[in-house]
């Protein structure tokens, strides 16, 4: 190779090149700085409407990725390169991505149904997927909560959104559902103005609405009331357990006798 073979290789080839690799780091110099720039408005636009952090961070990385992906094949399509192929992997990666983690990508799309929609927020008291607890953490792939035994739990979100939701926070108070069987000769009457007298003295019970002791069911045995207070959900298991204990304490101060089965046959 001659040096003028070289000189003209110099002035045009390597020249341009060098020209088109400068543009090409100046492109990604401002295209990182612009895409770092929407990043931050639609953060700012997602907090300003209030929105769950969880899914400001997701959809901002998400953005992020997308606008990366697109400023790499255009500095590629500058420098000549074919980039049709890249975007036909690219689409068949994602096809079989989307055949194999479809159980994940379902949990996924729940997920941010859930930050948009808010059935229930971090601290509720809720029912899902046939789990009782509190809200410990909601993700876009699984609801982590706390059960009332004290164990964590993490329910699939297309579990969680597929199915009932219950949510015991949501209202400002919850009832209490508990019954008192009676042994049969027992006045009904008098046993729920007794026990209606004794719920009321339980700390926390709410009084709007009020307690409900109604005659539920008749059996053998005698009759059925139920007791329901209301109170606060915070209160839920001590007014439980102090409903237990009033039924108690009425059965014993008005010597009711031991429920026993009354032989229903007739004499002959």
């Amino acid at each position: 190779m001659d040096t003028t073979t070289i000189e003209t290789f110099l002035k045009t080839t390597a020249v341009d090149l060098l020209i088109k690799i400068l543009a090409a780091t100046a492109f990604w110099i401002i295209g990182r700085w612009l895409i770092s720039w929407v990043t931050r408005l639609v953060r700012t636009s997602m907090d300003r409407n209030q929105m769950d952090q969880t899914l400001n961070k997701y959809l901002s990385a998400i953005i992020t990725a997308s606008l990366n992906l697109l400023l790499v094949l255009g500095i590629l399509g500058y420098f000549g390169v074919q980039t049709t192929s890249f975007a036909a992997l690219i689409a068949g990666a994602g096809v079989a991505i989307g055949a194999a983690w479809s159980g994940m990508l379902g949990n996924f799309a729940a997920g941010a149904f859930m930050l948009v929609l808010r059935p229930f927020k971090i601290g509720d008291l809720v029912g899902i997927g046939g789990i009782t607890g509190t809200v410990h953490e909601i993700g876009l792939f699984g609801t982590t909560i706390v059960t009332p035994d004290h164990v964590m739990t993490i329910v699939g979100n297309t579990k969680v959104f597929g199915e009932t939701i219950l949510n015991y926070s949501t209202l400002p108070v919850r009832r209490v559902d508990r019954v008192a069987q009676l042994a049969s000769g027992v006045n009904p009457e008098d046993a729920m103005a007794l026990l209606r007298a004794e719920i009321a003295r339980i700390p926390n019970v709410a009084t709007s609405p009020a307690p409900e002791i109604n005659l539920l069911d008749l059996n053998l045995m005698g009759c059925v009331i139920a007791v329901r207070p209301y109170c606060q959900n915070s209160c839920y298991w001590q007014v439980l357990f102090d409903t237990n204990a009033a039924i108690l304490r009425v059965a014993e101060a008005a010597n009711w006798p031991a429920p026993m089965p009354v032989d229903a046959t007739p004499n002959p």
